[in-house]
């Protein structure tokens, strides 16, 4: 089994667990986004920056996790289309 480690935890991952990641962060990335729009047309700006603010870290935190994901892929199996 293929093992990564990746920033968010210090953890090591396999692809599959990478992937999982990746799609949770996406997920709570969007239920925060949400938030913030709902804050934004209530005119709680401030929430709305919070919850911006944390949508975005999910968001890089899934995108690291499909980097390392994509890295093993292409080391695993190689880059051919």
């Amino acid at each position: 089994m293929t093992q990564t480690i990746t920033k968010d935890q210090g953890t090591q991952h396999t692809m599959q667990q990478n992937h999982q990641k990746a799609a949770e962060h996406h997920e709570q990335a969007s239920a925060h986004h949400k938030e913030a729009s709902k804050s934004h047309e209530s005119g709680d700006h401030k929430t709305a920056a919070h919850h911006a603010q944390v949508a975005l870290g999910h968001a890089s935190q899934a995108a690291e996790h499909a980097t390392e994901a994509s890295i093993k892929h292409a080391d695993t199996h190689g880059t051919k289309k």
